[in-house]
């Protein structure tokens, strides 16, 4: 069989942290173009899942593999990861002090690609994106996350994702805490970057139907207890968010 490999392969991945085990071998597959939705009770893994993706140093792969775009990069460091194009959306994204969006980004990008960027060249970037995004030009030249509201920190995270265009994106519970609104800027701003990119594989990790009904996910899989338990199409998530989680328990 020939053709480009998935972008994102786990392989029964088996995940242990101090606590012990907490993956216990997840396969997931991740296409071109694909996006993914991984929905699961508190305590699943699913946050686990994708700090191992990352190479979080907080948790240990015990056995398994991490496969990137055919290569295997389960014990790389978290920044050659990066740099080979995954992306991961934080739930709670940091705040960095007398770093601003422009100034972190530029040194982002160049770190991805391995080449110099300049100043003109991330600013127009980021204008277009910006307005493509809805957000204020201003914002170019305030300091990471400081003071922002939570919808204007995963407009951010978006806005990253745009400009280092990464193979795959990972959104880490990237609806906690937004009200109605800002999820709809998170699904917009998603849109978008796909519209641009379509060859982009996004693998959404969420607890509510609500960030699904913006992405529109190709499959959805649960897991429970460090296990996916079923995957399906987008009728799964409307029945997990009807009847709960007890049904795979």
């Amino acid at each position: 069989m020939t053709g480009a490999p998935p972008l994102l392969e786990i392989r029964d991945l088996h995940v242990s942290a101090e606590d012990g085990a907490i993956l216990r071998g997840v396969d997931l597959t991740v296409g071109a173009g694909e996006v993914h939705a991984l929905m699961g009770p508190n305590g699943a893994g699913k946050s686990t899942l994708a700090g191992a993706l990352l190479g979080h140093p907080a948790y240990t792969v015990t056995s398994g593999a991490i496969v990137l775009n055919g290569e295997d990069v389960t014990r790389w460091p978290t920044d050659v990861r990066a740099k080979a194009g995954i992306f991961l959306a934080f739930q709670y994204p940091e705040s960095i002090e007398g770093v601003s969006v422009a100034s972190f980004l530029r040194q982002a990008m160049a770190a991805r690609t391995g080449e110099e960027v300049s100043v003109l060249e991330v600013r127009v970037l980021m204008t277009e994106w910006m307005e493509r995004l809805g957000m204020d030009t201003s914002f170019a030249s305030r300091h990471l996350n400081q003071g922002f509201s939570g919808g204007e920190k995963k407009r951010n995270e978006i806005l990253q994702m745009a400009l280092l265009q990464p193979l795959v994106a990972v959104l880490d519970e990237t609806d906690s805490g937004l009200d109605i609104d800002a999820l709809r800027v998170v699904g917009r701003g998603v849109r978008a970057v796909r519209e641009a990119r379509p060859e982009l594989g996004v693998l959404a990790i969420t607890h509510y139907q609500r960030l699904l009904e913006e992405l529109v996910p190709d499959v959805v899989h649960l897991l429970v207890d460090g296990r996916i338990v079923a995957s399906g199409g987008p009728e799964l998530a409307a029945r997990v968010e009807a009847e709960g989680y007890e049904a795979w328990r």
